[in-house]
This record gives structure tokens, C-alpha cells and sequence, in this order.
């Protein structure tokens, strides 16, 4: 086993430099903040959801049913609104006894 020794001004540089080199790792590795992004669905995701066609879906963005936002040629659309769509197509079922 080999010793080196260094003197305290190095050896706090070293520790200051791994610290920050640590921050770093821990920032890249750690998963992304929600930002709100996971708010947002694709048209996929829509589909699946409402268990609808691409194109019937493409119908409810035409005629304005659905609200959307697009980035060059992706769509997605709030999960809120989704939600919403859902509910007010919602019918109780009426009972008569």
C-alpha cells in the first residue's frame, strides 16, 4: 500500500471539485421534474384512452370537441381536457322500480 500525502489546500480543492462533480451525477441521473409535461397525452395515448380510431379522434379536433396543442407535426392534447370530454358525455343511468 502506497501513502501519498498532499497538503489541506489541494485536498479541499479535490474534495470541492468531487462534491460538484457529484452534484452533477446526481442531477443527470435523478429522473426529470414533471414540469407538467406529464399532464399531456399524444394521439395514441388519446386513442387508447377514449378507445377511439386516429381518425375519429382527428374529427373531434376539427369540429373543436377536443382542444389540442401542436409542436411542427406532433399533437398532444391535457389530460384535464380528456377528463372533461369524458364527463360531460357522462349519462346516469336512470332505475325505475
Amino acid at each position: 500500500m502506497e501513502i501519498v500525502c498532499i497538503d489541506k489546500q489541494t485536498f479541499e480543492e479535490l474534495r470541492e471539485r468531487f462534491c460538484k462533480l457529484e452534484e452533477k451525477v446526481t442531477r443527470m441521473c435523478r429522473p426529470m421534474e414533471d414540469l407538467g409535461l406529464k399532464k399531456w397525452l399524444d394521439n395514441q395515448e388519446v386513442c387508447e384512452v377514449l378507445r377511439i380510431s386516429k381518425k375519429t379522434l382527428q374529427v373531434y379536433r376539427d369540429k373543436g370537441i377536443l382542444p389540442y396543442s401542436r409542436i411542427k407535426h406532433k399533437i398532444f392534447f391535457k389530460t384535464e381536457d380528456v377528463h372533461k370530454l369524458l364527463e360531460s358525455n357522462y349519462h346516469h343511468l336512470k332505475r325505475e322500480l
